[in-house]
Order: C-alpha cells, then sequence, then structure tokens
C-alpha cells in the first residue's frame, strides 16, 4: 500500500488536526483519545456479553460444556494473537509518535510499511503453528481434551489476518487518531457477534446439531470479525491520505535507515509489549492450566464440577469484569503516543504532569465502575447468565480486582511510553512468580476462589513496584493525586452504598432468579449509581480538575452549580 507520495504543497487548513503536535493541550488528546476508544470498547465488550443470553438459550443443557470448551479455546487464541502480533502495533504507535515528535513523517511511514510486512508474515507463520500444533496445544493447556482440538484450529484462521488489522490499528493510533480504532473495534464485533448467533441457532436449534461444532462456528466468528474491521481501517486510511502526505511532504526527509536496522528497532519496541500486553493472558493461562490439578489435592470434585467452578471465574465473570478492565486499556492505548512524543521532545515537566493526568483519570474512572459493579452483581450475573449465588460472588470479588488488573496495563504502558522496557518486564515476572508461588496455597485457603487471590496478590506486587520506579524516575505529584483520589473513593463509596441499599430492597422482596426484574433492576441501579457519582464530582468541582474546563458545559446544562 502507497501511503505517502506527491509533491503538494504545504496547505495547514488540510492538516490533520489530531495528527498534530503530541506536546501541545496533550490532556484534551488524552481526553479526546480515551473517549473514543472508552466508546468504542465498552460498546464492543457490552455487545460481546450480550450475545451469551441467547447462545446459552439455544445451547440448552449442553452450555456448561460448551461455556467451558469456548473459554479453553479462547485464552490459547489470546495468548496466539499477542505473540503473533508481537507487541507490533503498540511499538509502531510508539515509534510513530516519536518520528512525528522530531517532524520526521517520512521515516515513520517507512517504519509502518515495513512493519506491515513483517506482521503479514507473522500471521502466517503462527496462524500455522495453531492449526497443524493443535493437538499439542490442546495437551498442553487443555488437560488433552479433544474437544478443542478444532475449536483451536477454526481460531487460527483468525491469528492468519489480525496482525494485519493490529498495525493498521497502531498505525493510525501513532497519531492519536483514535475514532477509525474505535469505530472498526465496535463494528469488528457486530460482525463477529451476528455470525456466532446466526451459526449456533442454525446448528443447535435448526438441525439439532453438535455443541461442538456450534462452539466451533462461535470461534470462527473471530476471522469474520477481523476480516470486516480491516476493511474499515483501510477506507479510513485512504480517507486520510491527502493529508498523511501532506505532513509527509513538509517534514524532514526519509532517515538513512535500511530494513534491517527498521526490522530491529521494530523488534526491540515490540519485545515487551508482547510480554507486558500478555500479562493478564498469562495468569488466565497458569489458573487454566492448574486449577483441575490442584483442586483435586483439596476437593472431592468431578471433572464436571471442577469445569463449571473455572468457568464461573475464568470466562463468565471474567468477561463481565474486563468492560471494566477495557476502560484502563481504552487509556494506556491513549497515553502510549502522546507519552512517547513528550519523552522524544525531553520535556521531563509535561512527562510528569502527563503521568500525573493519566493516574488521575484512570482512577476516576476505573474506582466507580468497580465499585459500581461489585454493588450491581447480582442483577447482572442473572441477566446475562441465570442467578447463581457462587457465581455473584465470584463476579464481586473479580470486580475490586479488575482495579489491580488496570493499573497494571496503564503502568505498564506508561512505562513503556517512556522507553522504560526492562523494568516494566522485571517488575511483572516478579509479580508473576508472587502468582506462582501462592496460587497452591491460596486454593488450599479458600479453593475456587484461590486463583484469584493469588492474581490480585502477584498484581498488587506489580503494580506497587511500578509506581515506586515510575515516581523515583518522573517525582510526579503525589500529594495532588492523592486528594483527589480520596475524593474519588469518597463519592465512589457513597454512591456504593447508595446502590447497595436499592438492590438489597429489591431482591429482598421480588426474589433473585427473575432474568426481566434483573434487567429492570440492573438498569434502574446503574442508572442511580451514575446519577449520584456524576452529581457530587460536578457539584465538587473535583470532574473539572480531572477533566479540564470543558467540564462547566455539562455543569450549566444540568443546572449545578
Amino acid at each position: 500500500m502507497h501511503v505517502l507520495g506527491g509533491n503538494n504543497s504545504r496547505d495547514d487548513e488540510e492538516v490533520m488536526p489530531v495528527m498534530m503536535d503530541p506536546e501541545s493541550s496533550s490532556q484534551d488528546t488524552m481526553l479526546r483519545g480515551s473517549a473514543w476508544m472508552t466508546a468504542g470498547s465498552i460498546l464492543s465488550r457490552i455487545l460481546g456479553a450480550i450475545y451469551i443470553i441467547p447462545w446459552m438459550a439455544w445451547m440448552g443443557s449442553d452450555y456448561p460444556a460448551a461455556n467451558a470448551l469456548f473459554a479453553k479455546g479462547y485464552n490459547i487464541y489470546s495468548l496466539f494473537l499477542i505473540i503473533s502480533t508481537a507487541g507490533i502495533p503498540g511499538a509502531i504507535s510508539k515509534q510513530i509518535s516519536h518520528y512525528n515528535a522530531l517532524d520526521q513523517y517520512s521515516t515513520g511511514n517507512k517504519l509502518f510499511k515495513h512493519g506491515l510486512k513483517i506482521m503479514t508474515f507473522m500471521g502466517v507463520i503462527f496462524g500455522a503453528i495453531m492449526y497443524f500444533g493443535a493437538p499439542v496445544l490442546a495437551t498442553l493447556f487443555t488437560d488433552g481434551d479433544p474437544r478443542s482440538i478444532p475449536v483451536i484450529q477454526s481460531l487460527a484462521v483468525a491469528v492468519l489476518i489480525i496482525p494485519i488489522l493490529s498495525i493498521l490499528r497502531g498505525y493510525l493510533q501513532g497519531y492519536s487518531d483514535m475514532a477509525p480504532s474505535a469505530i472498526s473495534q465496535f463494528i469488528e464485533q457486530i460482525a463477529r457477534v451476528i455470525y456466532l448467533l446466526v451459526a449456533t441457532y442454525l446448528i443447535m436449534i435448526v438441525n439439532k446439531g453438535s455443541y461442538i461444532s456450534a462452539v466451533v462456528q462461535s470461534t470462527f466468528a473471530a476471522f469474520i470479525g477481523a476480516a470486516v474491521a480491516i476493511l474499515i481501517l483501510v477506507l479510513a486510511l485512504l480517507r486520510r491520505l491527502p493529508k498523511l502526505r501532506k505532513l509527509s511532504q513538509n517534514g524532514q526527509p526519509v532517515a538513512d535507515v535500511n530494513e534491517t536496522n527498521f526490522t530491529r528497532e521494530i523488534f526491540e519496541q515490540a519485545a515487551p509489549f508482547i510480554i507486558l500486553d500478555a500479562g493478564i493472558t498469562f495468569f488466565n493461562l497458569f489458573d487454566q492450566s492448574t486449577f483441575n490439578q490442584f483442586m483435586r489435592m483439596f476437593v472431592n470434585a468431578t471433572s464436571a464440577q471442577l469445569d463449571n467452578y473455572y468457568s464461573l471465574f475464568g470466562f463468565q465473570a471474567n468477561k463481565l469484569i474486563m468492560i471494566v478492565v477495557s476502560l484502563s486499556t481504552a487509556m494506556a492505548v491513549t497515553a502510549v503516543p502522546i507519552l512517547s512524543g513528550l519523552y522524544s521532545k525531553g520535556n521531563k515537566d509535561k512527562i510528569e504532569n502527563q503521568i500525573s493526568n493519566t493516574l488521575e483519570l484512570f482512577f476516576f474512572i476505573m474506582i466507580p465502575a468497580s465499585l459500581g459493579m461489585y454493588a450491581v452483581a447480582q442483577p447482572l450475573w442473572t441477566t446475562f447468565y441465570r442467578y447463581d449465588a457462587l457465581g455473584v460472588l465470584m463476579l464481586q470479588f473479580s470486580s475490586i480486582i479488575s482495579i489491580l488488573l488496570g493499573l497494571f496495563t496503564v503502568l505498564s504502558a506508561v512505562l513503556q511510553a517512556l522507553y522504560r522496557n526492562k523494568l516494566a518486564i522485571k517488575y511483572f515476572v516478579i509479580g508473576f512468580i508472587v502468582k506462582i508461588a501462592m496460587q497452591l496455597p491460596m486454593i488450599w485457603l479458600f479453593h475456587e476462589f484461590g486463583p484469584l487471590v493469588a492474581t490480585s496478590i502477584g498484581m498488587a506486587v506489580v503494580c506497587w513496584l511500578m509506581v515506586r520506579a515510575l515516581h523515583a524516575i518522573y517525582p510526579f505529584n503525589t500529594g495532588r493525586i492523592t486528594r483527589r483520589v480520596s475524593g474519588i473513593i469518597l463519592f465512589s463509596l457513597i454512591m456504593f452504598i447508595s446502590v447497595i441499599f436499592v438492590d438489597w430492597v429489591v431482591f429482598h422482596f421480588v426474589g433473585n432468579s427473575d432474568r426481566i426484574i434483573s434487567v429492570v433492576a440492573l438498569a434502574l441501579e446503574a442508572g442511580l449509581g451514575g446519577v449520584i457519582y456524576g452529581y457530587l464530582v460536578l457539584k465538587t468541582s473535583l470532574a473539572d480538575k480531572i477533566l479540564g474546563s470543558k467540564v462547566e458545559r455539562i455543569r450549566r446544562i444540568f443546572n449545578i452549580r
């Protein structure tokens, strides 16, 4: 694909407003980018959870086995996805922003085109390994379950093309242009869910077929979604070509860097993204690989019961809390090019301020979101999965852990954007070792909750080490963050207590198993929580301090003084 070329003269009015100096108004860029990525991520995650309702109904009595099979296949797929993309999209985003900050747009585009070749090659290689190595992967990660082999093979087809999708997103994100990524993410999920539901309905309801065949088609839907998303991004890139050319033509000439140097540069920056992007997946795969064996040491349970326990926290609860964690992923994706640009310009003061802004925005969103999910866990779980007391407890515990998972995502992205890759990897490895060491004793103490406890301990260690190191290098304003986060926690707790009270009243009088009532209660409680938290942060001007002066417009609309 020829991205840059021609000899047009400079026209400042044609230069994309988002694709400009990463130093100017970095808070606005962060908020705008986070808003786009959050919207795309949240909508796609919600859609990815909603499909469970009809999917579960059509699976009927086979649902527990189908759900566990789906979860096992997807965990392996997630790992291969991260390896096959090799962290290159994050590295491309980071390096594109670096070159743009130095007015070397042509060099950045040359890097992108070389990266596109690498990603195509990686997709072919790892798609083939996953497809032909499916029996070995099933032995390693699913306790030799033969049912998982066709599921793994169906997902291998998606691995073939998703590296291309990822680098297209990384390129546009390097210009802090988040809208195409967000839109393509949502449309990708729509296409995936439509194919998944149609295929499942035809197999299970029309043809009365096997749930294994339905799961295979449900996982193959990842390829359908990715293909549609690539089309969306290519169209977006074509629309931006004239403006991209102008930036390139009027910047510095292409640096004298050969393809070998580009390849080395890409993989040097990509390696940390591989490890750290896969961080949560490594934790999940360790749970998946050890859960049944460790549980059998302390619990007398059948394989079906153990599959159900694992599915509750490893797939069902995890699917819901990842809606919340995706908020932090959106912030991390947005923060990388901003911080990388500031680092390239050597602006230490602005880096410190941007770190403070990023952490404050993270806590401003994540704390109320996590506590809110804890408060509405019962109607939320019943809406998606039918009432299950153990499942509700799993979701509540997982909701609190999501704060640590999100913080790890943001902190690792910040360290990588500031070229502290080795530190980020070192601290993750330490935390993962802690997780491994704590797994068996935590399962002994807390049985099916043990893996979650071990994860929380390991992630807490990682986050503490990262914050400490980051502050030592860039002493951001901890006093300001502490004051604002204290307000966030206070207002979140007021919201939490209010919603918990309403939840208790509703389910005390009407019971806890009706899905329709749960949907109504969920909407009521979520709306109430949002109104309470929103009013408090607007009334006290906390929102203004974190989100900027534009919040004043919202206050005027709702007449909050």
